[in-house]
């Protein structure tokens, strides 16, 4: 079921290509089209795919979670792409989050703040 090659690097090399997409044809591209449809189309298939993964969180087979959850990374990452988002920043925060009590964490954001800690 898994590489023991396969590292959470895949998210940068996967983000790459998303971003080599940017522009393509979206007759030929999925990642292109994505693009052309806009951030709002994006957005929807993030939330989508996370719906999906939840669901397959709930059922018995865990092949289902990792095909769903590599689903709703790639959106992530077209979501970020869309929005001029490097991944730095968001491996940032998690390493500024890294070691910390989740709750505390979220104590410590600004009221009205809905997020989960780590």
């Amino acid at each position: 079921m898994t590489d023991s090659k396969a590292t959470a690097l895949i998210l940068d090399r996967l983000f790459a290509v998303i971003e080599s997409r940017r522009g393509g044809d979206a007759d030929t591209s999925y990642t292109a089209r994505l693009f052309d449809e806009g951030t709002q189309k994006i957005a929807q298939k993030v939330g989508e795919e996370a719906i999906e993964t939840v669901i397959a969180a709930l059922g018995d087979d865990p092949d289902a979670v990792a095909k769903e959850s590599a689903d709703l990374l790639y959106h992530l990452l077209v979501l970020w792409a869309a929005r001029g988002m490097d991944p730095a920043a968001v491996w940032a925060e998690l390493a500024a989050r890294e070691g910390a009590s989740g709750l505390v964490e979220k104590a410590a954001r600004k009221p009205g703040g809905d997020h989960d800690g780590v």
